[in-house]
């Protein structure tokens, strides 16, 4: 990656994507995390264990090395692992956020539409923003089980020509992925929209058409 931020300004886009996050209700109390990839092998940030993502401070969140030693802040989030399976197996990733997003916990209760498409194709912006999104089974929180199911999701759509931005954990929420935390954050806005949408909708819209998918891909580069 070029013009990669500073590791003060990667600090600083952290705390400004939870508090973000946490003002518009996408996280609550204690619940979720954010990480970022430090260029040139300089490791990871991640959010503390515990933290709440709207009263991140700079200086105590987490450094650790790429074998995912801490090297300053506070204690790193229980789902490193997790992170760190995720940042090995996709190497477009330089962000990763995890949620407890209230519709998408939602979906997973209700049922989702199948376990390799949480929801439906039902809005262009939902094919070209997020693309495909399966729901890993339920684990216990930091399970280092759930990071071995994530990279082979990551893996198999990778391999099918449909690399994915985003992986459902069944009763706990998303966790997303980019370039950037801003776009990371993106993705993760309009994976909830789109599932308030699919819960709230009756009776529930057909899928957008192979044809109009299809255009979405000539147009925009659509990975459906």
């Amino acid at each position: 990656m070029t013009n990669m931020p500073t590791f003060t300004a990667q600090r600083t886009e952290i705390c400004r994507v939870g508090r973000s996050l946490y003002e518009r209700g996408y996280v609550h109390a204690s619940a979720g995390n954010v990480s970022v990839r430090l260029p040139d092998g300089g490791g990871f940030l991640i959010t503390p264990t515990d933290a709440c993502l709207g009263r991140l401070e700079p200086g105590a969140l987490a450094h650790v090395d790429v074998q995912g030693a801490q090297r300053s802040g506070e204690p790193a989030s229980k789902t490193l692992a997790l992170h760190r399976s995720i940042y090995a197996a996709e190497p477009e990733a330089h962000c990763v956020i995890h949620t407890h997003s209230t519709h998408l916990v939602a979906l997973t209760l209700a049922g989702v539409w199948s376990a390799a498409d949480i929801v439906p194709p039902i809005t262009p912006y939902y094919v070209m923003k997020v693309g495909h999104v399966p729901l890993i089974g339920y684990h216990r929180p930091g399970d280092p089980r759930v990071a071995e199911r994530v990279t082979e999701a990551i893996t198999a759509a990778r391999n099918a020509g449909v690399p994915l931005r985003a992986v459902m954990l069944e009763r706990l929420g998303p966790n997303v992925w980019h370039v950037t935390p801003a776009q990371a954050m993106a993705v993760l806005e309009e994976l909830e929209e789109t599932a308030r949408l699919w819960l709230m909708t009756e009776p529930k819209p057909a899928p957008l058409s192979p044809e109009r998918i299809d255009e979405l891909r000539q147009a925009f580069g659509a990975r459906w």
